[in-house]
């Protein structure tokens, strides 16, 4: 069959769009080749002006310039790839974390592959024949620096994200104040007049969860009329109602307030207090930490500390290429916010 007799076949197809150059972003942003290049590559610092800098990154967004990075790398010898080893995608908190890192990486042309480790906060495979042949560096969050070795070895640069900052393996490491949070979280319930509070602890080995554990300790030192328990209970709302169950029904004088590691926990926590017939907060407050949409979903919506997840994921991201430039940076530590909404009142 020929073009002629099905004219179609023989029209050609729209013209592809040309891709905008490094000297394209150079005229749109008024600035040289040489200061895209700098401000693309993060090296801007002291050599280009912050206003010349920002016009350098609008020009390319609104071009939707992509520097070559394969010609780059065989420049650099670098892929401009980071992994992002986190326990579970099961947590909006992982993804926001994700959203942050990608954002700045894209940023400065470089790539986040997201790797959820099958062990959860268990040793972590390398996803790679080689994760050091196909990297340029390691974020972490919320895991322990020994669960990274398979993949990394010595080599690669290891950022770690809510995790120890007294882990000497790690090259840099980011945490929002969770200690910061929870001892706020906790003075607002004694502010209250709460003092039978039962702490849903998230069954979890890990730092971040130590932390919160020694805060609450911590915050209550103040208040030695206080009467504590611990209710240990796996990272879901099921979990959360059943350990909520226990606390409310054992026998003696309920707790009027239920402090939980997480927002999915307190989730449940109320849950469990409607099936007793409790109101929150007027029979019980329930608290949470994260800040998951969840939290406002709930009616009512829920007490609890917002942790800057994205603005973590976007520290991190930072610390690794600044490590990669041969900087040593500081160990960051975010604030964090106590939002407090209408599951806790006045201790019944």
């Amino acid at each position: 069959m020929t073009a002629h007799e099905h004219p179609t076949a023989a029209r050609p197809g729209p013209a592809a769009a040309p891709r905008a150059t490094s000297r394209d972003v150079a005229r749109a942003a008024g600035v040289s080749q040489a200061a895209v290049s700098l401000v693309l590559g993060d090296k801007w610092r002291g050599r280009v002006s912050p206003p010349k800098a920002e016009a350098v990154r609008a020009a390319a967004r609104d071009l939707g310039y992509r520097p070559n990075l394969a010609a780059r790398s065989l420049r650099t010898g670098r892929t401009r790839t980071a992994l992002l080893v986190v326990p579970a995608l099961t947590s909006e908190y992982f993804a926001r974390v994700y959203t942050g890192a990608a954002r700045v990486a894209a940023e400065h042309g470089f790539g986040v592959v997201l790797y959820p480790s099958p062990e959860g906060i268990g040793p972590a495979r390398d996803p790679f024949d080689s994760a050091r042949a196909a990297l340029d560096g390691v974020i972490a969050s919320s895991m322990a620096t020994d669960a990274l070795t398979a993949m990394r070895g010595g080599d690669l640069p290891l950022v770690m994200l809510d995790s120890d900052p007294g882990d000497g393996q790690a090259t840099a490491t980011v945490n929002p104040d969770i200690a910061d949070g929870v001892r706020r979280l906790t003075a607002h319930l004694l502010a209250l007049g709460h003092r039978r509070i039962t702490h849903l602890a998230a069954a979890v080995d890990s730092w971040t969860f130590h932390v919160r554990a020694s805060a609450l300790a911590e915050a209550l030192r103040g208040a030695p009329d206080a009467d504590v328990r611990t209710e240990p209970a796996a990272l879901s709302v099921e979990a959360g109602l059943h350990a909520a169950q226990a606390a409310l029904t054992r026998p003696g004088p309920r707790p009027t307030a239920l402090l939980c590691d997480d927002d999915l926990l307190a989730a449940g926590a109320c849950k469990a207090a409607r099936r007793l017939g409790l109101r929150v907060p007027e029979d019980v407050s329930v608290t949470g930490v994260d800040d998951l949409a969840l939290a406002r979903a709930l009616e009512p919506e829920l007490t609890t500390v917002r942790l800057p997840a994205e603005e973590v994921g976007a520290a991190g991201m930072r610390a690794l290429m600044a490590v990669l430039e041969g900087h040593v940076p500081a160990p960051v530590t975010l604030p964090v916010d106590l939002l407090v909404r209408g599951s806790t009142a006045a201790a019944p």
